[in-house]
């Protein structure tokens, strides 16, 4: 084929049909079905999309419905703003800030505390150079009069703001205080328009919610709700017009572990918020929509913390496609509570290789046309906005909360995720699979739940690997937590079960320790008698079991009737091996997190015999 021959020539194309028999015949004989998977939006994902299921709402950004963002050029235009949170535990305010503008911040990003409230006139001179990225909750008032009292404060911009029912819903309230919240935030919200006319001060903050195990539907949903009660609330005390509030407006997501669901996640958003506006009568020109983006702290891990570098830099490229304006990083020590100038530098320089080397201020909208993703963010938001609809109809957020209906829907989220990560169907890498025992590990502070009960039952903050997390905490406490591993015939034989025991063991701090090769009942008594240990684990291929690995089993269940034995894999006669007195089962459907924790406990008891 000459150069001229391979310019004109075209693929033939192929029908779905072709395609669907071509992968069932590599997935040899199971239907393509059985690659669909379900989500806990509820949401079917399939192998393949096409051009008829994610046809793109507009070829451009700024236009139609707004999922691609509301600049023409995207980052070409205004680069997002990196705005990691800052603290003065490593310095005063004043040098924490310059170093960090130094080293590629790019936003007033505070975590307010009271050491930083004691030195907020020290922000004066970046005022008017950095906009700022703040989320003041309960210093919202303080911080709003310090700023607004600089000698240039007219010429802020950014945010600094606060959502009253999301601290609520994180922290609880005993009675009936919105309305005196509300009229607070009110009456800071009308004094900074007039000294700080440019910095945005309502918060729509939906981090409380997806941090307790929110779905993507959820947040969205939520925030729209909050968004509107917001409106509602502050139109009814007067003073502020519908075009003032929704100026001053911010939202802030967190951005969690699913990749293609997160960005979508943060493009629906301004779908529904498109909606919003339209139903209040708004210009198009004025319905931008401001998001301030974090990554999760819901799937950050305390063991084996490095790879939470992984995790924040996944979520924050996530963050960058769906098109945010701020972005906080999460260090990768951010759940010991104190980050350091190494962790805060690393966290840091994720965003400027996002921005520098992956080059993504450089294209517009990158996840734009792709099939899978249109759908994907057409389908959250319409799940959204039903559900948006289902709790306007109980009355509102505020309504929703004080029924406790809103904080049971997001448990049984979080119940579904939690049996997905004891099961293992979900991965937390190096918690519940591939963990390493001999790893670093982050110290965190123990938290006190002081909430008593009363007008709003608060969302309990998580993190999703923190049930495995406790179970490697009691075994660091154990003298001896070891599981012998009985290991029958050849290493070639017995090696895939061995290696899945240990595997199966390490996420709960157990250490399997293997036997030579065994093909006697003599030999693995003798491990047994040298080793001793309380609990065992047979491991070998199914033919092993059926030839003698039944009758080892006999002999040292009538030899230790105490020992507690396991099985490494399912066997096809498993009530023979139960009425021997196998304990259970170890094999790639069993509830990990369950079996581990009956070991454990078991093994504490032991230890203080």
């Amino acid at each position: 084929m000459d150069v001229k021959e391979m310019r004109e020539y075209t693929f033939p194309t192929s029908t779905l049909e072709e395609w669907q028999k071509k992968s069932e015949e590599s997935l040899k004989g199971r239907k393509i079905e059985t690659l669909e998977k379900q989500t806990y939006e509820n949401i079917k994902l399939k192998p393949l999309y096409t051009r008829a299921e994610g046809t793109p709402q507009s070829q451009y950004p700024a236009q139609s419905d707004f999922r691609r963002g509301f600049q023409p050029l995207g980052y070409f235009k205004e680069e997002w703003r990196v705005a990691q949170k800052l603290s003065t535990e490593n310095g005063t305010l004043k040098e924490t800030l310059s170093k960090a503008f130094d080293s590629g911040q790019t936003a007033i990003a505070l975590d307010v505390t009271t050491a930083v409230l004691s030195q907020l006139k020290e922000m004066e001179e970046f005022h008017d150079q950095y906009p700022y990225s703040v989320n003041a909750r309960e210093h919202h008032e303080e911080m709003i009069k310090v700023v607004s009292g600089f000698s240039n404060a007219g010429s802020g911009t950014g945010f600094i703001a606060k959502d009253p029912i999301a601290l609520l819903a994180e922290q609880g309230a005993s009675e009936d205080i919105l309305n005196e919240k509300y009229d607070s935030f009110h009456n800071t919200v009308k004094k900074a328009r007039v000294s700080l006319p440019y910095v945005r001060t309502i918060l729509v903050d939906t981090i409380p919610y997806h941090n307790g195990g929110a779905n993507a539907v959820q947040e969205l949903a939520i925030a729209l709700s909050t968004a509107v009660t917001h409106i509602e609330e502050l139109l009814s005390r007067r003073d502020l017009s519908i075009e003032e509030i929704i100026s001053k407006l911010v939202f802030q997501f967190a951005v969690g572990a699913n990749f293609f669901m997160e960005l979508s996640k943060l493009r629906a958003s301004r779908i529904l918020w498109n909606k919003i506006m339209e139903a209040y009568g708004i210009a198009e020109e004025k319905r931008e929509m401001v998001i301030a983006a974090s990554t999760s702290s819901y799937t950050k891990t305390v063991y084996d913390p490095y790879v939470n570098m992984l995790r924040a830099g996944s979520e924050a490229f996530a963050a960058v496609l769906g098109g945010v304006q701020y972005l906080h990083v999460s260090p990768y020590n951010e759940p010991e509570g104190i980050t350091t100038d190494f962790s805060d530098r690393i966290a840091r320089n994720i965003q400027l290789i996002l921005k520098e080397e992956a080059h993504l201020t450089k294209t517009v909208d990158p996840a734009g046309g792709s099939w899978y993703i249109e759908h994907l963010t057409t389908e959250l938001a319409e799940k959204a906005w039903e559900l948006f609809l289902s709790i306007d109809e109980r009355g509102g957020m505020i309504e929703a909360l004080k029924q406790g209906w809103l904080q049971s829907e997001i448990a049984a989220v979080q119940a579904k995720r939690k049996e997905a990560i004891s099961t293992r169907k979900q991965t937390i890498v190096g918690t519940n699979r591939y963990a390493d025992l001999r790893g670093d590990r982050l110290e965190i502070p123990e938290k006190v739940d002081l909430f008593t009960g009363g007008f709003i039952e608060p969302i309990p903050q998580r993190r999703l690997a923190v049930v495995f997390e406790q179970l490697r905490k009691k075994a660091d406490s154990l003298t001896k937590p070891f599981v012998g591993l009985i290991t029958l015939g050849e290493l070639r034989t017995h090696k895939a079960r061995l290696d899945f025991v240990n595997g199966f063991l390490a996420p709960g701090g157990i250490e399997g320790v293997a036997s030579g090769e065994v093909n006697r009942a003599e030999e693995a008594l003798a491990f047994m008698k040298e080793s001793n240990y309380r609990h065992y684990c047979l491991c070998g291929s199914n033919e092993q079991y059926e030839e003698f690995g039944l009758e080892i089993a006999k002999q040292i269940k009538a030899e230790y009737p105490d020992i507690q034995l396991y099985l490494a894999g399912l066997p096809t006669n498993e009530e023979k091996w139960l009425q021997i007195g196998i304990r259970d089962f170890i094999h790639l459907k069993s509830n990990c997190y369950e079996t581990l924790a009956a070991l454990i406990a078991e093994m504490e008891v032991a230890s203080d015999e």
